[in-house]
This record gives C-alpha cells, sequence and structure tokens, in this order.
C-alpha cells in the first residue's frame, strides 16, 4: 500500500497502484458509471462539516454563531441533506440554491441568502419561506428587501455586506473586500454606514449584523484580522450611536485548501484560535460584548473530498523550440468540468489511477477533448512516459467548484457525482446525455410580441 499526499481525500489510498476511494477501486467505478466522473468521498465530508463546526464552537463558546455551508461550491439535494444533518447553516445566492435547499427540506432559519443582484422574485421567494437573514448588498436592495417584506407582512432580518478595504493574497478575480468590487458597501467611503441607517430606518428590516468576505485560497490568519478589526470598529460606532449592539459578525470563508501535494490545507483549529484571540481583543479596546461569530466555510469543506476520474484518449509528443519535448494527454473531459485552470490560472496534479507503472517520467501537458487552445487542465506535470490510451488519470481537490461551475460547451454533457462510503458507491448527481441537451430546443412559430 502506497501513500497519497493530503490534497486527496482522506478515505483515498493506493493499493496495488490502483487509486482506491471510500473502498471502491477506480476502475471499478469507472466501468460502473463511466468518465469524466466526480468521486466524493461522503465520510470526508461529513468530517469536514463537523471539524469547522466544532473549531468554532471550541474557540469562540457561547459566542459561536453559525459555520454557513458556502454552497456555491458544490450543491445537490444530497449534499444539502448532509449539511442538515450536520446541523450547521448554508449559505445560498441565487434562487437555483435555494430551490436546491428546500427540496431537501432544509431549516429555513438555517438558510443565509447571499447575491449582489438578487432578483425581486429571489427576495419574496426567501421571504416567503422564512429564511434566517438575507444579506443586503446595495441601497437598491434594502428598499426591495423592506418592501417585499412589508407585503408579506413580515420583518426580514438583514446582515449588511461590508467591503473593509481588505486585498487578500488571491487572485484578482476571486479578492471580493478590497474597494473596487462589485460586493457590498464601502467601510471607507462611509456606504456602509449610511447603509446602517437606512436599514434602521425601515419599518420591516430587522439589522442583526455585519458581514464581509475578503477572498478565496487564503492560508494566513491576516487578512481575516484585518477585516475583522475594521468590522469591529464599525459594531463600537453603532453601539455608541444607537445604545445597543449588533448580535452578529459573520467573517465569511475564503480558507485555502491544498491542490499541489506540497501544499497544506489550512487546519480549523488553527484559523479559528487566530481569530478567536483577535476578536476578544478586539472587542475588549472598544468596550463592546464579543457579538456571535459565524464563518462560512464552503472550498475548505468540500474541495478537498472529490476526486475526478477521466480516461485517456490520446497522446502525442511536441518537439519545442528549446530541443525538449513535450508529452500531451488527452482526456475525456477538459475546461467543461474543470473551468479554473482557465479561469484563473489555477494548479492541480494528477496521478495515474488504474495500475503501477515503471517507466520513466516525462514532461507532460494534461489537456481537455474541446475545440479550445486554452482547454488545459494541468499545464506542467512529470507523468509517466507509458501512459496510453485506455489509461485511468485521477485529478483530486475538485470538490469546489468543479462541478458547481461546468457548462455544456462543445455541447458536452455534464459528469455524474458518485458518493463513496465504506466500499459502496451511489450517484447523487447523474450524468446529463444528449437528450438533456436536445430537450431544451423547442419548434416554436413566430408570434407578434
Amino acid at each position: 500500500m502506497s501513500f497519497l499526499p493530503q490534497n486527496f481525500s482522506i478515505n483515498s489510498k493506493l493499493i496495488g497502484g490502483e487509486l482506491v476511494i471510500g473502498g471502491c477501486k477506480a476502475t471499478s467505478l469507472v466501468a460502473e458509471f463511466g468518465t469524466p466522473l466526480f468521486v466524493i468521498d461522503e465520510a470526508d465530508f461529513k468530517v469536514r462539516l463537523n471539524t469547522w463546526r466544532s473549531a468554532l464552537v471550541r474557540h469562540f463558546g457561547d459566542q459561536a454563531g453559525q459555520v454557513y455551508y458556502a454552497s456555491k461550491s458544490f450543491i445537490s439535494v444530497e449534499v444539502a441533506k448532509w449539511i442538515s444533518e450536520s446541523g450547521i447553516g448554508i449559505d445560498v445566492c441565487t434562487g437555483g440554491e435555494l430551490a436546491v435547499a428546500l427540496a431537501a427540506d432544509f431549516d429555513p432559519e438555517k438558510i443565509e441568502v447571499h447575491g449582489n443582484n438578487k432578483s425581486e422574485a429571489e427576495i419574496a421567494r426567501a421571504i416567503e419561506v422564512g429564511v434566517g437573514k438575507i444579506v443586503v448588498d446595495s441601497h437598491q436592495e434594502i428598499e426591495r428587501v423592506n418592501r417585499l417584506a412589508k407585503s408579506a407582512g413580515k420583518t426580514q432580518s438583514v446582515l449588511i455586506r461590508v467591503t473593509p478595504g481588505i486585498e487578500a493574497h488571491t487572485h484578482e478575480f476571486i479578492s471580493t473586500a478590497h474597494e473596487d468590487v462589485k460586493f457590498g458597501f464601502s467601510l471607507a467611503s462611509g456606504a456602509a454606514w449610511k447603509a446602517i441607517e437606512e436599514i434602521e430606518a425601515a419599518p420591516n428590516l430587522k439589522l442583526l449584523g455585519l458581514h464581509c468576505h475578503i477572498g478565496s485560497q487564503i492560508f494566513d490568519p491576516e487578512g481575516f484580522e484585518a477585516a475583522a478589526t475594521r468590522l469591529i470598529s464599525l459594531l463600537a460606532k453603532y453601539h455608541q450611536h444607537f445604545d445597543r449592539q449588533l448580535q452578529e459578525l459573520d467573517l465569511g470563508g475564503g480558507y485555502g485548501i491544498a491542490y499541489l501535494p506540497d501544499e497544506v490545507t489550512y487546519d480549523p483549529d488553527l484559523a479559528m484560535s487566530a481569530l478567536a484571540a483577535l476578536v476578544k481583543a478586539e472587542c475588549l479596546k472598544n468596550k463592546i460584548a464579543i457579538p456571535m461569530v459565524s464563518i462560512e466555510p464552503g472550498r475548505a469543506i468540500s474541495g478537498p473530498t472529490t476526486t475526478t476520474l477521466y480516461e485517456v484518449g490520446t497522446t502525442k509528443n511536441v518537439e519545442l523550440d528549446n530541443g525538449a519535448a513535450r508529452r500531451y494527454i488527452a482526456v475525456d473531459g477538459g475546461m467543461s468540468e474543470n473551468i479554473r485552470p482557465a479561469l484563473y490560472g489555477a494548479q492541480y496534479f494528477a496521478i495515474l489511477a488504474n495500475r503501477t507503472s515503471k517507466a520513466t517520467s516525462t514532461s507532460s501537458r494534461l489537456v481537455g477533448k474541446h475545440c479550445e487552445s486554452g482547454d488545459i487542465l494541468i499545464s506542467e506535470i512529470d507523468l509517466p512516459s507509458d501512459i496510453n490510451p485506455g489509461d485511468l488519470l485521477a485529478i483530486p481537490a475538485t470538490g469546489a467548484y468543479g462541478r458547481s461551475m461546468a457548462s455544456n460547451y462543445n455541447h458536452v454533457p455534464r459528469p455524474a457525482v458518485v458518493a463513496v462510503v465504506d466500499g459502496t458507491a451511489r450517484v447523487i448527481v447523474r450524468r446529463e446525455t444528449q437528450d438533456d441537451l436536445l430537450a431544451l430546443d423547442v419548434k416554436e412559430s413566430p408570434r407578434k410580441i
């Protein structure tokens, strides 16, 4: 038996050269369900849910708010049931994500609704089903939520998304809290305080607290601590002005995970320990009580739990300008089920999953099947030189944003998601078919409108 690096799920092993996930052989999974295939380690997912909740409670005690699973990372009805059973909450940012949570009979009180441009229909539905809170993101949205809550005869609890001016050490496209972004109310410009005053004057809104999210794939505490410091100052200003205190401080997510063998996933206990020490010190400094502190780990839960399996279709050796050679290995998927390398320059790792190879390693490029030069899953990796058509390759840490950002580019059906545990496997999201794609086409006579 060989051990895998920690960017694989905790129940993944190499046995006799073959990848085994949750007690299920890669070859057996592929024979039963085909490729490409998202394989989610169910036990790992549930452990990570509980680990983040336990870390929050351990370090914040009675001031531990809610862990909200960020459903944008990956959600399905079955996964929503796992989240509900764990006792934590769920964060949704569209009507579709809300529909999935409701289909899983998720407690609406534990649902938090996000989004920088929620439609009136989405807001109305959220209010109708009784979601616990809506995170407001613009001045127009304050008016909309208040108006729609009044129409429903309700008072809606809200948080304000604050942009604290923190630029986390991450890719520009996934940095969401410095000033020049589409999200939230700027703290520096005074927009956040103006939003507070507007909500306090709105009869059908109840302001519970503040929210921020400083980015994604963050590995050090400084950004979280800086954001918390600035938001606690705003909590203190609110307390001084209104002579009462806001109940909740939601510091979002963005905790990094290991994609490559030499990377280390952010430890929940270390993350919460550092955050708790800072929050307690700042609240003492500002002479306010410690609020309920909530977090939103999505990628940190879902990301490491899933491995994508591919079948090799073609290989070719290409001579480079410097006289060296590169081996191109094309698999039966690509940017349609993992857009992150093309979109963000994200880096991944792969292994030969169906057998042991004694061949020497060679410089390789792992590419997809799409008619697009940018369809590259891994730009540079050393893989065995004898990888050929029919072999299986496995890419770990694809649980976050793989299936959730998947597309039908080139009219390729999206892959299935299979949950494995204790040697059993079951489909939780079925593979799309060409019939699914064709079902959206209609033949309709022109009509005046």
